[in-house]
């Protein structure tokens, strides 16, 4: 979701809308919601109100500004800093609506909106970092901060705000100002369309098989493939990753692999939905926008104001991972080797990897799709939520009388003690309206308004897993089960928030620790207690057999070179984008391969995401922070070695130090936070054994 600083960080304020017109009395965001737990009221919206509410929303936080600006009184805390902080109510509103479902229930009427929207929130936005009387106060305050007597989140909310404008270009010299409002406009209207392409390549292309083309598919994905299909004896497989990855694994038929990974890694490269002019646009852009704020790199700008801080401590983690990495992956891709010559194939190829690599796990650990059986949607959710119940003493409670945005997201009541603390939707089947991936997202996070009211957090999990067929549930694969639990972290993150301003709330923490409570539930997920738990045969009932944990278990460093490769691949790629330092014409894929090539990946291998469908680091946000995922994956294994340590995965202790981490957002330094849950640094040892490359 693209927000400016400000726009984030707004809050409640009591709606003000002059608007006489019927038409604008009948917008829903022109009024109060009347719904439980003030929840949207989805099925009043209509795509012909967002526009008018992104209108006024912007109207009524600039007034809300120019109050501010004109105040007789001396800058303070409360006349400034959080009046800033509580300004935006409208706007904020129809933004969380708006852009999550541009994503997950996307159209052609939104696709214009956003178009036609991104630029003028941009340049709302700078409106707001930009404006020097604002700033003014806003740095009064902040000078005299020692002497105000702030503490804890007051404190916190002046320091985030005053870097945030300084970062937003308040300090940008005059002369260079309209040049830095020009960048922002674009990027707002390039990253949005970068992503829209992958979105419509997607769902653009289809192989359509017949009956004798489905050699090596499971009986479950030949019958999804039958339900894709428009006739009576084809079968579809798209480049959704539930049709797709299946598809690699299995298929005996090594020329529709190809055929079919060709489109894949193909996908934006030229034609209807080409980006590669979008990237060499949006890299240059960052780097002149970097430079203007002072940073020699896109990426030392965005790492300043992480916990890494420096592009150079990112490469030193990346490389202590990817010599281990690599080495087990040039280990695997012999074995695999070996496998296709005496298929009498030639060279192994990137739509062969996957193919051998199960084969070779079925003969070690007799790993076959019926474990999927043990692994069905709802036992896997179920687990999660038992996991949560376990540690933090919460419950999830279906109402389906609740507003939703579309007929299949479940909606949850969040329960503690008796009472609701959040609302929590789960949303899990491909359709064409929405992205790709997996993500947690929230229509509104938790904060407390100005009367003291604190507002419970809409969360929403959204996912692709296979739909249920005619005669079986969801079944997941042993990743898709860990990325229900990984994107159920990210909504604990956003659940138990426990913070009174907004902008500090929840998720509202730097890229790379906002990974840390959704890697650390993936621990649970694979643990062979927690396992015998909630894993159960979705016909018989019967308990996940110890033979099967143990195989699961031991295969979960097999293939890890892979994983970790392709991981370490991309994020060094991102890295590589970012930190260039000088204008430069980016032509695909010439620096993708550089790129690769100067850290010796093997052409069997391709980096997670090609750069022409990489919406991580060029749409949503992860931009010189994909190595978060690692950086964070060592604090996730650290902390969950004092669980075993401590002989239970459940141990209270622990979990209430782990979860006044997760709850208290980004109302203190984070490390420190880490260090006072686990009595000392992360250690990167527990990583390292956990994937197998020590």
């Amino acid at each position: 979701m693209k927000k400016s600083l400000l726009i984030v960080a707004c809050a409640s304020l009591s709606l003000l809308c002059g608007c006489k017109d019927k038409k604008a009395m009948d917008n829903p965001f022109f009024g109060e919601w009347n719904t439980p737990y003030d929840i949207p009221d989805f099925g009043k919206i209509k795509p012909e109100h967002y526009m008018p509410a992104f209108e006024e929303g912007m109207k009524q936080q600039k007034e809300e500004i120019d109050a501010i600006i004109a105040n007789q009184e001396k800058p303070t805390f409360a006349n400034t800093i959080e009046a800033l902080e509580y300004s935006g109510h409208l706007l904020h509103e129809v933004e969380g609506v708006f852009f999550n479902l541009t994503s997950s229930n996307n159209s052609e009427e939104l696709e214009k909106i956003q178009e036609k929207v991104s630029p003028m929130l941009a340049k709302h936005g700078d409106d707001i970092s930009l404006n020097a009387d604002l700033f003014a106060r806003i740095k009064a305050v902040y000078d005299q901060k020692e002497s105000l007597g702030l503490e804890g989140e007051q404190l916190r909310l002046l320091e985030e705000t005053y870097k945030g404008f300084v970062r937003g270009g308040a300090l940008v010299p005059a002369d260079k100002q309209a040049r830095f409002r020009e960048i922002n406009e674009k990027l707002a209207t390039l990253e949005p369309k970068f992503a829209n392409n992958v979105l419509k390549a997607t769902n653009a292309y289809k192989l359509t098989l017949t009956k004798d083309q489905l050699g090596g598919l499971t009986e479950g994905q030949i019958q999804a493939a039958k339900e894709a299909a428009d006739k009576e004896g084809e079968y579809v497989i798209t480049l959704h990753n539930p049709s797709l990855m299946p598809f690699l694994t299995n298929s005996s038929d090594r020329k529709l692999r190809e055929e079919i990974w060709n489109a894949y890694s193909s996908r934006c490269t030229s034609g209807e939905f080409d980006n590669t002019e979008i990237i060499d646009q949006i890299v240059n852009l960052r780097l002149e926008r970097a430079n203007i704020l002072g940073f020699e790199s896109h990426a030392a700008f965005v790492l300043d104001d992480c916990i890494a801080k420096t592009p150079q401590a990112v490469y030193d983690l990346l490389n202590q991972m990817w010599t281990p990495a690599l080495k087990k992956a040039k280990e695997e891709c012999a074995e695999y080797q070996k496998m296709l010559k005496a298929d009498g194939g030639d060279e192994l190829k990137p739509w062969d990897w996957r193919y051998y690599s199960e084969r070779l796990r079925q003969e070690r650990y007799s790993i076959d799709d019926t474990v999927s059986y043990f692994f069905s949607l709802e036992n896997v959710r179920k687990g999660a939520f038992d996991v949560a119940n376990k540690l933090y003493g919460i419950s999830f409670r279906e109402n389906k009388e609740l507003p939703t945005y579309d007929p299949e997201a479940t909606v949850y009541e969040v329960v503690e003690n008796g009472n609701v603390i959040a609302i929590l939707y789960m949303d899990f089947h491909p359709r064409a309206s929405k992205r790709s991936g997996a993500w947690m997202t929230e229509f509104r996070g938790q904060y407390v308004d100005q009367q003291g009211n604190n507002h419970i957090p809409l969360i929403s999990v959204v996912c692709n897993f296979t739909k249920p067929t005619a005669d079986k549930p969801s079944l997941l694969d042993f990743d898709e089960a860990e990325t229900l639990f990984h994107e159920f972290g990210h909504a604990l993150h956003g659940m138990l928030s426990k913070c009174h301003y907004r902008s500090l709330a929840g998720t509202n923490v730097p890229r790379d620790f906002v990974e840390f409570p959704s890697q650390v539930m993936e621990n649970w997920c694979r643990n062979s207690q927690c396992m015998k738990e909630y894993a159960r045969h979705y016909k018989t009932g019967e308990v996940i057999p110890d033979a099967l944990i143990e195989k699961i278990m031991a295969a979960q460093t097999y293939g890890q070179g892979f994983v970790n490769t392709e991981l370490l691949a991309a994020s060094l790629l991102d890295m590589d984008y970012h930190t260039i330092t000088k204008a430069t014409k980016i032509v695909i894929p010439d620096f993708e391969n550089n790129a690769m090539a100067k850290i010796g990946l093997i052409p069997e291998i391709i980096s997670r995401y090609k750069s022409t469908y990489f919406a991580h680091i060029f749409d949503t946000g992860y931009s010189a922070g994909y190595y978060s995922y690692t950086w964070t994956a060592v604090l996730d294994a650290d902390a969950f070695e004092a669980f075993k340590e401590s002989g239970n995965i459940y141990n209270p202790e622990l979990a209430k130090k782990l979860r006044h981490v997760i709850e208290s957002g980004n109302t203190t330094d984070l490390m420190q936070l880490y260090r006072d849950f686990r009595g000392k640094d992360p250690d990167i040892k527990p990583l390292l054994r956990n994937r197998g490359l020590i």
